[in-house]
């Protein structure tokens, strides 16, 4: 997060703008706000990404992408394809990603792991059902908030493949190391089990921290992913998720299982450990308890620890493994420069660590909602 610079935008339609919340090459994320203090995250993608003809065929996606619902999607709130700067608007979620979460506190266990999983595979049944797919379902596609899961920027993915539908034939589009062969080879015919595939490396990440073929290059990468001979690295994976990891990676998308499949195979994991999945679920959810947005009246801005980090399907293109020497590249090409990086701020207790930056201010109704919410949260008996 990062205070509004002089170039941007202070409102998008009835939106205040609060502050930046990550960029990329599909454009600039902001923290909205609307009239009755509803926070948002408003996504201007660049005009150069549409086209007249594909800002109709987007409007229209959007239309469909705005009747996928559910508890583990971050959903669609309003969007204008038509207007000089094209722009959406989706469900403001705080919490970490799960790229961010590994990184800082290491891989899930076993139990939390499969919980996660789980929850996700219901909730990209949900995407399946409205008859969309997500395309790229990555680590930092998916934040861990204290309700459960949230997946986002399905949405945009379509877009960034229409996008590349137009410029040239056979563009790999979409976040490498979670990508499955027959999308690798840049197929425009993709169906339910390319999202299996993505969610079986996500699961991967989730409990080992690494993926299931990594290299120098998106394409080396690529070219891994491909080659029948080669299988992906599963070591680290508990032996308890290994034949269904295994299976959701499967180089022929028919021998891959369903999502129903999916979550049922893990439920029955945990129940091999004594929990159902209830009780699993909530020992996810405490590895991110609520971080409560209390605003000081005298000097309304963000408290310390605060960090939202909803982006964009390409704000975190270069950051798709911890920094190391042989990271993969992403295959979309970055078109903003990246956010600087902030030091972290000091831990306090009841917070949690993260970058901070002055200046952002909140509106009267945003303020008075959270005293409401806070009156009521000290209130309630669950």
């Amino acid at each position: 997060m990062e205070p509004l610079r002089d170039n941007d935008p202070r409102t998008i339609g009835v939106y205040t703008l609060v502050c930046r919340l990550g960029a990329g090459g599909m454009g600039q994320v902001y923290l909205g706000e609307s009239p009755a203090g509803q926070l948002v995250a408003v996504k201007v993608i660049k005009p150069s990404v549409l086209d007249e003809d594909s800002r109709a065929r987007f409007l229209l996606e959007v239309d469909s992408l705005k009747t996928v619902y559910g508890p583990f999607i971050a959903s669609f709130v309003a969007a204008d394809a038509h207007a000089e700067r094209p722009w959406l608007a989706v469900e403001y979620v705080p919490g970490a990603d799960l790229l961010a979460h590994v990184a800082a506190h290491g891989v899930l266990p076993l139990v939390e792991g499969a919980s996660l999983g789980a929850l996700l595979a219901e909730g990209l049944g949900t995407v399946h059902e409205a008859g969309l797919l997500h395309r790229d379902l990555k680590p930092q596609n998916i934040l861990l908030a204290p309700t459960g899961p949230k997946v986002i920027d399905f949405g945009l993915a379509v877009l960034a493949e229409r996008r590349s539908a137009l410029t040239a034939t056979g563009v790999v589009v979409g976040s490498v190391l979670c990508m499955p062969p027959e999308q690798a080879r840049g197929e425009i015919e993709l169906d339910r089990p390319v999202d299996v595939y993505a969610l079986g490396a996500v699961l991967l990440y989730a409990t080992t921290g690494h993926y299931p073929y990594e290299g120098a290059s998106w394409q080396a990468v690529a070219l891994k992913i491909e080659n029948p001979a080669l299988a992906p690295d599963l070591s680290g994976l508990p032996p308890q998720l290994e034949p269904l990891v295994s299976a959701m990676l499967a180089l022929d998308p028919a021998d891959r299982p369903t999502l129903p499949q999916v979550t049922e195979q893990l439920v029955g994991v945990l129940a091999g450990q004594g929990l159902t999945a209830v009780q699993a679920k909530r020992r996810l959810t405490e590895l991110t308890p609520e971080v409560a947005l209390s605003v000081n009246t005298e000097f309304p801005e963000y408290p310390p620890g605060y960090t939202p980090t909803l982006v964009d399907v390409a704000a975190h293109e270069d950051d798709e493994t911890p920094p190391q020497p042989e990271d993969a590249a992403d295959d979309v090409p970055e078109e903003d420069a990246p956010t600087d990086a902030v030091p972290p701020a000091p831990e306090e207790p009841g917070t949690s660590r993260g970058p901070t930056r002055p200046g952002v201010r909140l509106s009267a109704p945003l303020r008075i909602a959270e005293h409401l919410r806070a009156a009521y949260a000290s209130d309630a008996s669950f």
